[in-house]
């Protein structure tokens, strides 16, 4: 049943505010450049099916939610079984599987929704980094794109119910991971090309969260790195980890897990926490900037209902849109949260939708993608069907669109 609201004027969508300078044949970590699930490509397609737009399905030793990045002409995601946990290259133009590296890893506890692998790598276009979870202790590694190894760290024990699946990303010649798991928290910062350990900010332990930071690049001034936890949202000095600000939630009963990824829009950062499907919700739109505690002072607006637990938001002018996990799609005001509309799309969704060319694409637990406008008013484009599970967020490089569906990794393009 299709609800709608009084619209809003839709101004020029705008892509660059925020976001790292990242050529548009490369999508370096989860969500892209900056996190932001934003494309500037023009020509992907919005119809797929049999074997129409679909350029390649190439196998996958394994299995995982780990979404593919693309550093010009090589793909890179994780995947692994109950022994091992791999780092796949993969030739973007045929999917073949170039090299393939592996380290131990056993069967343990998780949701039933995790997977060993579900963890996104990222890259500075020199190295590769990803986050491995040998069923006990979390390793950050370092490869070469030939496939060397290059460096290992052993983080200690990551203790969860369930599991592990927080993404590492680059910021100048660090490679930063926010680790928060149920006993400890900290947010750690590494050289990339040595793997010496450059800066450690504790943070206060709840509750293990999966949410991958963004920066905040401004003008004029140093850059932020935006961080979105349980314990709070905080900004730091990617430099040396010393704290800029700090915003505190204020729950209402036990304090939520925090699994969607933050986004910068229009001086805001937004950012949600929840608990299991039927749980609580809570999305706040803080101020960015100030110093030290800004709890009472930058909280913009809050909502308590509807917003996603996993799958993350995108922007588009001054239109924030999401796709909750029940498979409602919302389009609301970034200015204050607002309702703009909302549709029933059809399953459960734990992927994140992709903003290309004025279009979401939002893809359910069953591999079905709905292609819809980023508009003030729903208009839908079209519904694809993969015949295959997905859980995995996907990347867009070069007009071509990459799912990674249970068993397959699918690149779907225009054919020339």
């Amino acid at each position: 049943m299709r609800i709608r609201f009084a619209a809003l004027a839709l101004s020029a969508v705008v892509l660059g505010v925020f976001s790292t300078v990242t050529p548009a044949a490369n999508w370096p970590r989860f969500r892209g450049p900056n996190g932001a699930g934003v494309s500037s490509d023009k020509d992907v397609p919005v119809k797929w099916g049999d074997k129409e737009n679909i350029l390649w399905k190439a196998d996958l030793p394994g299995e995982g939610h780990s979404s593919p990045i693309i550093w010009g002409d090589k793909l890179f995601l994780e995947s692994a079984n109950n022994k091992q946990r791999m780092l796949l290259c993969m030739d973007v133009m045929n999917g073949d599987i170039l090299w393939q590296k592996a380290v131990n890893g056993s069967t343990t506890a998780k949701h039933n929704k995790n997977s060993f692998a579900s963890s996104t790598p990222t890259t500075d276009g020199e190295r590769v980094y990803t986050a491995f979870w040998d069923g006990s202790n979390l390793f950050l590694n370092a490869y070469s794109f030939k496939g060397d190894a290059l460096w290992s760290k052993d983080l200690g024990e990551y203790v969860s119910q369930h599991g592990v699946g927080q993404s590492p990303i680059v910021c100048e010649d660090k490679v930063i991971l926010v680790n928060d798991n149920d006993k400890a928290a900290a947010v750690l910062a590494f050289d990339g090309k040595t793997g010496k350990p450059a800066w450690r900010a504790e943070r206060k332990s709840y509750r293990a969260c999966y949410s991958t930071p963004v920066l905040l690049e401004k003008e004029k001034g140093a850059t932020e790195l935006i961080v979105a936890s349980t314990a709070g949202v905080t900004s730091y000095d990617p430099k040396d980890g010393n704290e800029n600000w700090n915003w505190t939630w204020n729950f209402e009963k036990a304090p939520l897990r925090t699994v969607s990824s933050p986004v910068l829009a229009d001086g805001l950062v937004i950012a949600g926490g929840g608990e299991g499907p039927a749980g609580a919700r809570h999305t706040v739109a803080v101020k960015l900037g100030g110093k030290g505690d800004v709890s009472k002072t930058h909280l913009a607006w809050e909502q308590k209902s509807d917003f996603p637990y996993v799958p993350c938001l995108v922007i588009s002018g001054d239109l924030l849109f999401f796709v909750n996990d029940k498979g409602i799609a919302h389009c609301r005001s970034l200015k204050d949260g607002g309702d703009v509309w909302t549709e029933r799309l059809n399953g459960d969704f734990s992927s994140s939708p992709v903003l290309i060319d004025g279009k979401i694409y939002a893809t359910n637990e069953e591999g079905v993608t709905y292609v819809f406008e980023a508009s003030p008013k729903y208009k839908f484009v079209s519904k694809n069907t993969l015949g295959e599970p997905v859980m995995a967020t996907p990347a867009v490089a070069d007009n071509k669109l990459y799912l990674r569906a249970k068993s397959h990794l699918y690149c779907i393009g225009a054919k020339k």
